[in-house]
């Protein structure tokens, strides 16, 4: 099998078993996002414990990219502390704009870097990712539970 397909059933996999569905009850964090270019919309919640990642749930709606991309955010931000996602966060939005990112730093992240093929589906991908990192610098900036909304826009 061809990596190409290897990653397009991970993608498909994340899409109809996602990872992480649902709200977590009194969140630290909650934010939601939206990309009003295709209709993709979807809440981030996060808690914490001190500034590391105890838990990450998400509910959405929209295409397979950006509910397969919240899936495995879920997966890869659970249990880092918060500056090791937004670093993260970082290296999957650079490699999702053509930057060059060593595979080790992404693992299955790569599977969605076939996306960038489709700029106008980049905005899939990110979509959760522009939202945790709005959600954590405004948690930060108040240092206290927040609520807080993002578009693709930002990106």
């Amino acid at each position: 099998m061809a990596l190409d397909d290897l990653y397009r059933e991970l993608i498909l996999d994340h899409y109809s078993h996602p990872r992480n569905r649902g709200e977590i009850p009194e969140p630290d964090i909650k934010v939601e996002g939206a990309n009003p270019l295709c209709g993709d919309e979807l809440s981030i919640y996060v808690k914490l414990t001190g500034t590391t990642i105890s838990d990450v749930r998400f509910v959405g709606r929209g295409c397979s990219i950006s509910q397969a991309s919240a899936s495995m955010m879920t997966e890869q931000i659970k249990g880092k502390t918060l500056e090791e996602a937004r670093a993260l966060s970082g290296r999957f939005k650079a490699m999702m704009h053509g930057e060059a990112v060593p595979e080790d730093e992404l693992g299955d992240l790569m599977a969605l870097q076939g996306v960038r093929k489709f700029p106008v589906r980049v905005k899939c991908a990110t979509l959760s990712w522009v939202a945790v990192e709005q959600g954590m610098e405004e948690f930060e900036a108040g240092k206290g539970k927040v609520a807080a909304k993002a578009t693709t826009e930002r990106e």
